[in-house]
């Protein structure tokens, strides 16, 4: 997510880190660099003018403080206007005085709109204990129902379907229905077309009309850039929607509809996509991305995430462990486990306070594909040698790589690495280095 920017901040703040003064005409280079990056990323150019204007006129009006360099000035006034460029961003649900709580979705097809449906649906139902429930009113796209009602009943909400061929028909029903079935909130996945076309707006603006629901999204995917930012203008001309779902963030290294749409159509990001599981959405923070855009990481959504799946009380078993220099596969392999259900090794990264990240990170393999070959290699371990790794001789070394389907070399290799890891967690628990120097990483086969 952002790894384009990400690249060129991180190039940029480097080149200036070490100058005790920056002059009119470093900051001119700067901003040069700032603007190019910007516009490459597929950032509004109304967006990327207004948006060095404002950072040209901090930096030369604003005293420097005597606790910051030059160039951390520069730094923290570029994220304060990323921060301005995103909006006020997310926030929680705004439930109605008298339940159900209706909210509409709407969008072109293939944006994501059916799967961002169950994911707020989940959302909801998981964050605010709220009896949850969809409406399939996408009668168009081939599947949609069936694939609506297959991943509802999967995480436990109830979706109404009914063979009809006028939408609104379906949505204004299902609303009565779910209504008297005690639902908290009702979520209607409306249908898409490949272009705005006036029969598709006429729907949605009917839909509005007959069943009035309290708020509305538009899903936007992020992958489309710019186009995004013109779709959003055009729907908010007839629809009037009050917030935005930003899908498929995870696969835009650029990012620039997240940067634009804001500016451009005054509605905020609420809600962002960043993988496929269901359970890959949050609320839109403008301060924690912008951390990640500039290469700072996004250590609160980490924390978060961590907190969800990692037992404290083992978590703190481990940490004795690897201070105590006692750490063995066993528990590696535990940990490891726990580590993967806060995401991809890519996406863990991310949120990592990492200087030159991309730079560190550019030759280690993140595949989770090599965790899976790890995995394997250490379930080949008798009990014996997870516990006691220094007992692994050359003979043990094949049994295990004919075991786990790897060669020889992978299993030195993980045995290398393994103390290599050692020393990198005990480096995060805040003993033997400095926090940000990582000397080796665990994975990269």
């Amino acid at each position: 997510m952002f790894d384009f920017l990400t690249s060129k901040f991180e190039d940029l703040f480097y080149k200036i880190r070490n100058k005790g003064k920056l002059s009119p005409q470093d900051l001119d280079g700067a901003l040069r660099e700032i603007r190019l990056a910007l516009l490459e990323a597929d950032v509004n150019f109304k967006v990327v003018k207004e948006f060095l204007d404002n950072v040209k006129e901090k930096a030369l009006g604003e005293q420097i403080l005597e606790s910051l360099s030059p160039s951390q000035q520069v730094v923290k006034i570029v994220n304060e206007e990323i921060i301005k460029m995103l909006g006020s961003g997310g926030g929680e649900i705004v439930f109605a005085g008298k339940p159900p709580t209706v909210i509409m979705l709407a969008g072109l097809q293939g944006t994501g709109k059916t799967t961002a449906t169950i994911k707020l649906a989940n959302y909801i139902k998981n964050k605010y204990q709220r009896n949850v429930s969809v409406i399939a009113a996408d009668i168009y796209r081939p599947a949609a129902t069936i694939q609506l009602a297959d991943t509802a009943k999967k995480y436990g909400v109830e979706v109404f379907i009914q063979e009809n061929t006028d939408p609104v028909s379906i949505a204004v029903n299902g609303v009565d229905f779910l209504k008297k079935s005690g639902s908290d909130v009702i979520i209607i996945d409306t249908a898409g077309r490949l272009q705005i076309d006036t029969e598709m707006m006429d729907e949605v603006k009917n839909i509005r009309k007959k069943v009035m629901p309290h708020q509305i999204y538009l899903v936007l995917d992020a992958m489309t850039g710019q186009e995004a930012v013109n779709i959003a203008q055009q729907f908010n001309e007839s629809l009037a929607f009050d917030g935005i779902i930003m899908t498929k963030l995870d696969s835009d290294t650029r990012g620039g509809a997240a940067l634009s749409v804001n500016h451009v159509t005054k509605k905020q990001i609420k809600f962002i996509s960043t993988g496929e599981k269901v359970e890959d959405f949050d609320i839109f923070y403008p301060d924690r991305i912008a951390s990640r855009i500039l290469g700072m990481g996004d250590v609160l959504t980490f924390i978060e995430k961590a907190e969800k799946v990692i037992d404290e009380k083992k978590a703190k078993e481990f940490e004795q462990k690897i201070l105590s220099n006692d750490l063995n596969f066993v528990d590696f392999l535990e940990q490891m486990k726990s580590i993967r259900k806060i995401g991809s090794l890519d996406k863990i990264f991310a949120m990592l306070p990492i200087q030159n990240k991309s730079k560190m990170l550019a030759n280690v393999n993140l595949d989770d594909a090599q965790i899976n070959k790890v995995e394997a290699i250490i379930n080949s371990m008798t009990t014996e040698e997870k516990l006691k790794p220094f007992l692994i001789n050359g003979s043990r070394k094949k049994r295990i790589a004919s075991g786990s389907g790897t060669t020889t070399n992978d299993v030195n290799r993980l045995l290398k690495q393994f103390a290599m890891a050692q020393q990198t967690l005990k480096q995060f628990s805040g003993r033997g280095h400095r926090s940000g120097q990582m000397k080796g990483f665990p994975f990269s086969f």
